[in-house]
């Protein structure tokens, strides 16, 4: 026993995180130039970023073991506060730079303990770059770290500047830490404010994915606190994402396993410590929502854990409907697609070694987590499906009905694959088309009711605008089967004109137009059928979305004339503010209650004259959330879609999903 101790003490000795375990690849210098390539933007999103690098940080102090708990503070004044009871950042002399490690990690780029494997078993961050990136884009950063019950402190400015070298504070309560708080520096950034949504979601959705680790969002500005534990994680995950689904059955399967998998084709026989974890419930929709994540990275796009997660999947069930004789030997067997109809998962991995395709982070591209995800799948799912027969022929009377929609609805997808887009003999007979065949500055107005199309037809600017109207609402395509939207002449219509398909072969390289706009009243009706088409655009054409090719028009609500003075409101404030500026002088408003009853020249003027008209672009920050509102608003229960739309009738300056 003493010896084995020994043994443990010496292992930890050499696996120190210490100055020896930090490595410098280079400096700061590009970061302030061009922001953009090291946090996607200088917006909103490139914003919230700068908290996402430095709680990913925190985070792999827990994924390592060394932490317990994580607490993200936004201030009264504006900065982010990240608070961990990890190791604490190393405070010795880096024998490369000179200076403390805790202002090495900060001020150069690439140096990080993440490049040493013995400091970080798996990481989030694939380079280690994050504390500095965010340090560089700061008007201040300040630093406190614990060590054995010391506490020490350092301050940057201006980009990462050292403004006060690290120095020793005395003795603290606290045995190990970090504290990092920042403001960003707004002359490189974008003007914008931490959003409370934006925190709270994604610091929700990293407890879910590390089990047992707390953490606390405290919101100084709105007095809010908000404390999340799962002990249960991925299995409160998926009940959370189930909340507003009807169950086809109701159990959660769930699987975890840790094992060393050798890494193919290595000299050698190298392996890598990998943690699988896995859990799916099927639901009675006709989506899938299935999500892979590597490191807590949500990989958007699979990889190599969601094909194991799939293929698993396919196995068990085709296995098991030949045992039952639903299907025989020699009939065609469920497929990838088949299977995860109805369906909602998470794929959870953690890599000491991720390799992503491209720079996105968005593909997980390790060949030997395929094997392993494979089995640990078909372990827990071939346990549930002996274990649990009934509900297993329930799933697969699902699946069959699945495979049949499928069938049926290829002819459809197939009929839009073989039209030409600028062929003119494919399109949509009420498609009033462009002139110009380039795609890039082409639109499509997706107009609700001939009224509105016809106006929006003669007003349009027929060189560079298309204009579609449907007729009244269209499929809730969270609620129908594949084949019958295939079927409905207003959906084909859109696919038609759009002309990239549809998932999974949607093509983006294909569409026609650079925007597509939807443009409804500005009512609760129109607010509804604006949210029937953001779902098929979501559950069908999601990339388009994703890079930003879908708006809403927004129109005014009043006509207010003064005089022979026309002026437009778009919102009821705008209105007040006319009235206000008219004093007693007379004046006269007009409700719109509809596109329709505008004319050809004042739907040109106030909602599709790119120079004067207002579109708010349809962004998705988090997939996973988006997922789960569209199953809420659309889904089977109809209240809290009534409240929603109630409550957001009135388009907003901005609309994110």
């Amino acid at each position: 026993m003493e010896n084995e101790q020994n043994e443990q003490i010496k292992l930890e000795q050499e696996k120190e995180y210490g100055a020896s375990s930090i490595r410098i690849l280079e400096g700061l210098e590009a970061v302030r130039k061009r922001p953009g390539m090291y946090i996607g933007s200088t917006g909103p999103q490139g914003l919230h970023h700068m908290i996402w690098e430095i709680v990913d940080n925190a985070i792999d102090e827990a994924m390592g073991g060394y932490a317990t708990r994580v607490i993200v503070t936004l201030t009264k004044q504006g900065s982010i506060r990240v608070d961990d009871d990890g190791r604490g950042i190393p405070v010795d002399i880096h024998p490369k730079t000179g200076k403390s490690t805790v202002e090495t990690v900060l001020t150069v780029l690439h140096a990080g303990g993440k490049f040493d494997n013995t400091s970080y078993k798996i990481s989030g961050g694939l380079h280690g770059v994050g504390a500095s990136v965010t340090n560089a884009l700061s008007k201040w950063m300040k630093v406190w770290v614990s060590r054995n019950h010391e506490e020490y402190y350092v301050e940057f400015r201006n980009g990462g500047h050292t403004v006060e070298p690290l120095k020793k504070l005395g003795h603290s309560d606290k045995l190990q830490g970090t504290i990092v708080e920042f403001f960003p520096d707004f002359t490189v950034m974008e003007q914008a404010t931490f959003e409370h949504d934006i925190i709270a979601g994604r610091l929700r959705q990293l407890t879910y994915l590390n089990k047992g680790l707390k953490i606390i969002f405290i919101d100084e500005q709105t007095n809010q606190k908000d404390e999340w534990l799962y002990e249960g994680g991925l299995k409160e995950y998926i009940e959370d994402l189930n909340r507003d689904k009807e169950k086809l059955v109701p159990s959660i399967v769930y699987g975890e396993e840790e094992a060393k998998v050798k890494i193919p084709n290595s000299l050698q026989d190298e392996t890598y410590n990998i943690k699988v974890e896995v859990a799916f419930q099927y639901n009675k929709t006709y989506n899938n929502s299935c999500y892979s994540f590597c490191n807590n990275i949500n990989t958007i796009e699979g990889g190599t854990h969601e094909e194991g997660f799939r293929l698993a999947l396919v196995k068990i069930l085709n296995r098991f409907a030949i045992e039952k004789k639903f299907i025989k030997e020699s009939d065609e067997k469920f497929t990838k697609d088949d299977v995860v109809e109805g369906l909602t998962a998470i794929v959870s991995i953690k890599h000491p070694n991720p390799q992503y395709e491209g720079q996105t982070k968005r593909k997980l591209g390790n060949t030997e987590v395929r094997p392993f995800v494979n089995k640990v799948t078909s372990d827990v799912f071939e346990k549930y499906v002996l274990e649990n027969p009934d509900d297993a022929i329930i799933i697969i009377k699902k699946i069959m009905l699945a495979q049949e929609a499928r069938r049926k609805s290829q002819e459809a997808k197939d009929a839009t694959r073989r039209k030409s887009p600028f062929d003119s003999a494919s399109l949509p007979g009420k498609l009033a088309d462009c002139s110009t065949k380039d795609h890039t500055i082409s639109e499509l107005y997706i107009v609700e009711g001939d009224s509105a199309g016809g106006s929006a037809k003669l007003g349009r600017n027929r060189e560079f605008q298309a204009i579609l109207p449907l007729k009244g609402k269209i499929l809730n395509v969270e609620k129908a089967k594949t084949n019958k939207i295939f079927e409905n002449d207003e959906i084909m219509a859109m696919i038609t004109a759009i002309g990239a398909g549809v998932n999974p072969e949607f093509d983006l390289t294909k569409i026609r137009y650079d925007k597509i706009i939807i443009m409804t009243d500005a009512d609760v009706d129109g607010s509804h059928i604006r949210i029937l088409l953001l779902t098929f655009f979501f559950r069908y054409m999601y990339p388009l979305i994703e890079s930003g090719h879908i708006y809403a028009a927004q129109p005014p609500l009043y006509k207010f004339m003064l005089g022979k003075t026309i002026k437009y409101a778009y919102t009821d404030q705008e209105l007040e503010d006319f009235k206000k500026a008219a004093g007693n002088t007379h004046y006269s408003v007009q409700r719109y209650k509809g596109l329709g009853e505008m004319n050809p020249e004042q739907l040109w003027d106030t909602t599709m004259d790119p120079q004067y008209r207002i579109l708010q672009k349809i962004s998705i920050d988090d997939a996973v959330k988006a997922d789960a509102e569209f199953s809420l608003l659309m889904g089977d229960d109809v209240m809290p879609r009534k409240d929603f739309i109630s409550k957001n009738a009135k388009f907003v300056k901005n609309l994110d999903i």
